[in-house]
């Protein structure tokens, strides 16, 4: 169980982080689009959640991080 959440580089186990730009991007959009109602900010707040989906299955620090960046990017690609 420890290899699923161990960083390659480091040897640290690796569960969550401080979120990234194209995370703190998401969570900003979303929350502007929820008060203003504003499409092109769910639009920004989608293309935020993907890239940084991508990111994670590209790059994550772990083979948790990047299973989680595919289920990310499928669940943002079909909702």
């Amino acid at each position: 169980m420890r290899w699923w959440f161990t960083d390659r580089t480091t040897g640290r186990v690796v569960v969550a982080q401080l979120p990234n730009a194209p995370l703190w991007a998401w969570v900003v959009a979303t929350v502007a689009h929820r008060i203003t109602g504003w499409e092109l900010l769910r639009w920004l707040a989608t293309g935020s959640l993907v890239l940084w989906a991508l990111l994670e299955l590209a790059r994550g620090a772990s083979p948790f991080r990047r299973v989680l960046g595919a289920a990310v990017l499928g669940w943002a690609l079909l909702a």
